[in-house]
């Protein structure tokens, strides 16, 4: 279990970090989200003692110290890859540096590059392999010494849905093992669907922080998706109704003032007839990004 402790940052005179304090369990998936500069990474550099700060950080109970490491795998924003060398000779360097033998992960390889389709072989130099490849094989790095705590910074960057999806099954395979997970994204759809919990941050400082649905059912069930043959107009004149959106077709979505109006709304469209679509649910998590993350420019 990854605990954190009221830490805090400065670099001069701008606080990086106040006061940031949350817990990663065990077989946790956690997603850290937050603006460009709201101390996302600088989260990640203080857990791997890259920076000094003040606070506690503790793994498992203990502080985190040079022997703690090889447990951690760290997937870093920025590319850090040795162009010149080969993806076998890549992947067992860095495994050499969890402790891990030559001997232990070359019979490792073919496998997990075959989980994550990279094309090419293990001969082949990194300066050769497409942008998303390298991602890949720097996500191979990550994860092949199997570690207990594994922090990925922006892991989805440069990779298409397809291999997206290739790895989140490897997150959630390894949440299985029992990893404590964490990591940030700015596609808010990754964190929804992989994660079992959030933080966000906003210029240095927690703002939310809990599970997935108890953050989103936080702010209320008020968008109601439905399906009907209503005008934009008559729809609009719907008691505790602000604002509706036409998505397609006959496909509307509804803000409303109170989440309690959704059964009076239900009668009036419906009046005894099935309609395709009633659907009443929270704001997606892109949407309260954009309202949290507004807050500071209103």
């Amino acid at each position: 279990m990854l605990e954190i402790e009221h830490i805090s940052k400065n670099f001069g005179d701008v606080q990086a970090l106040n006061d940031v304090s949350f817990t990663v369990h065990d077989g946790e998936i956690m997603g850290l989200i937050g603006q460009n500069g709201a101390g996302k990474s600088t989260t990640f550099h203080s857990i791997l003692n890259f920076l000094n700060y003040d606070g506690k950080i503790l793994w498992n109970g203990n502080p985190i110290t040079e022997d703690v490491f090889d447990q951690i795998g760290y997937l870093p924003e920025e590319r850090s890859l040795m162009p010149k060398m080969t993806i076998e000779q890549q992947i067992v360097y860095l495994a050499s540096l969890k402790g891990k033998t030559s001997k232990e992960i070359k019979p490792q390889i073919d496998a997990w590059m075959e989980k994550f389709a990279v094309k090419g072989k293990r001969s082949d130099k990194i300066k050769d392999l497409s942008k998303g490849n390298q991602q890949k094989v720097q996500l191979i790095c990550t994860l092949i010494h199997q570690p207990s705590l594994i922090i990925l910074d922006e892991p989805f960057s440069g990779l298409d849905p397809v291999n997206s999806d290739l790895l989140k099954k490897a997150v959630v395979e390894a949440q299985s093992n029992g990893a404590s997970i964490i990591f940030s994204s700015h596609d808010m759809s990754n964190v929804e669907e992989v994660c079992d919990s959030l933080v966000m941050l906003r210029t240095g400082e927690v703002v939310l922080n809990g599970g997935i649905d108890d953050v989103r059912n936080h702010f209320g069930k008020t968008e109601l998706y439905v399906t009907t043959n209503w005008s934009v107009e008559k729809l609009g004149q719907l008691e505790h109704v602000n604002q509706v959106e036409h998505q397609h077709a006959n496909h509307y979505m509804l803000k409303l003032d109170d989440e309690s109006a959704g059964p009076s709304i239900f009668d009036k469209l419906t009046d005894g007839h099935y309609i395709e679509e009633f659907s009443q649910r929270p704001p997606t998590l892109d949407e309260i990004f954009r309202m949290k993350v507004g807050e500071v420019h209103a």
